[in-house]
């Protein structure tokens, strides 16, 4: 049985956090958390987050324990919709990374936000 994109979320089993931009910035000053892109390099490339580490969603997990070994290090997901930060929520709490949170709003937002 196929299983579309919404059902697929849907089933993720862990609650995932989920955050604005503007408490994004806020909690990455105070907490030196890691603010992660998961777009494709061109959808980088054409709007980039100046402050965001870019890992395409394909790779995420074979650069992410290189990237971060502390597991109770604050990790902010963002992608162009937020589907792919949810997927890659839900791989790095798989992967035993303990905050996790997606940033749910537009690119345009979250560079605005990051840069004030």
């Amino acid at each position: 049985m196929l299983i579309d994109i919404p059902t697929r979320l849907k089933n993720i089993e862990k609650p995932i956090r989920r955050i604005t931009a503007k408490e994004a910035a806020l909690e990455i000053e105070k907490n030196q958390g890691l603010l992660l892109d998961v777009r494709e390099a061109s959808e980088v490339a054409e709007k980039p987050v100046n402050k965001a580490t870019a890992i395409p969603r394909g790779i995420l997990e074979m650069k992410m324990l290189a990237l971060v070994k502390e597991a109770d290090r604050p990790i902010y997901i963002h992608c162009a919709s937020g589907v792919r930060a949810s997927l890659a929520a839900e791989q790095l709490m798989l992967m035993g990374y303990e905050q996790v949170s997606v940033v749910t709003c537009a690119v345009d937002d979250i560079i605005a936000a990051v840069t004030d």
